[in-house]
């Protein structure tokens, strides 16, 4: 079984209609490079939704996507930054059909004042792998040597069979 690495990617890209399906080619290859090909349909399909809808009602088509692969799901964002387009208005139907086909999804203000609209999908049994374990991070500057444990020849030499005897006596 293959190992998965958590993976990220960010693309950011000026919305148009010709850009609409490059970008879905762009992520699709990316979910291929990352072993994740059952995934390709349901989030390129995602993103692809979210940006037709940024086209159509937003008037800044400045759009910033994210992949982040953790090993078991995969969470896909795209942050706009238009101040008056309302996920709650212009965006309904779009994230009705999201909700219907990801595992879960959200939006959240950005610190510019846009919106970042989110959603995961788990990776299914075929998909799911184990991460690759990362080595601890080293706490100190310096490392230090181990204690060297003394031979246990020099702590007891053999005694001479005579002073054995001697003592014996």
């Amino acid at each position: 079984m293959k190992t998965a690495v958590p993976c990220y990617y960010h693309l950011d890209v000026e919305v148009s209609p010709e850009r609409v399906g490059r970008v879905r080619r762009i992520l699709a290859a990316h979910l291929r490079f990352w072993d994740l090909e059952d995934l390709v349909d349901a989030v390129c399909g995602g993103a692809e939704l979210l940006l037709k809808a940024i086209d159509e009602h937003a008037r800044d088509k400045h759009t910033s996507i994210e992949m982040w692969w953790t090993g078991q799901h995969l969470i896909t964002a795209v942050g706009e930054n238009n101040h008056d387009l309302r996920p709650d208005q212009d965006l309904r139907s779009c994230l009705a059909r999201i909700a219907a086909t990801s595992d879960g999804w959200g939006c959240c203000a950005s610190e510019t004042g846009g919106k970042i609209i989110w959603f995961s999908q788990r990776a299914r049994a075929g998909v799911r792998v184990p991460l690759v374990p990362k080595p601890p991070a080293p706490t100190l500057r310096e490392g230090l040597t181990p204690p060297r444990a003394p031979r246990v020849s020099a702590l007891a030499a053999p005694a001479a069979p005579d002073a054995v005897l001697e003592g014996a006596r």
